[in-house]
Parts: C-alpha cells; structure tokens; sequence
C-alpha cells in the first residue's frame, strides 16, 4: 500500500506542476530536451522532491 501511495504522490505532484511548465518549456526551446531535462532533475524543487520520493522507493 505504501509503494501506491509515494505513486500517486508523484503523479500529483507531475499533475499539479510540471505539466505545461513554463520553464522546461523554455530550457527545451533554447537548449534542448536533455538540458531541460536535467534542469528538472538536479535544480526544479519540484523535481527534488519527486527524486526524495524516489528514493523512498528504493
């Protein structure tokens, strides 16, 4: 039940957030999916916390 939970705590947070975000729409346009990518990742808080969530899978 725990492993549903962090799921759909990532779904919402993707849901609420970065869908249609503004900024890896920018980053894609001026320098490309991977950068846009990796901005998401490493410098997003949201992106952290969808990582920390990550982690909790593990």
């Amino acid at each position: 039940m725990k492993r549903k939970q962090l799921f759909n705590e990532v779904e919402e947070l993707l849901n609420n957030y970065c869908n249609g975000c503004f900024l890896h729409k920018h980053h894609k346009s001026e320098k490309g999916r991977l950068y846009a990518h990796k901005f998401c990742i490493t410098n997003c808080t949201v992106g952290e916390k969808i990582k920390a969530i990550g982690n909790r899978l593990s």
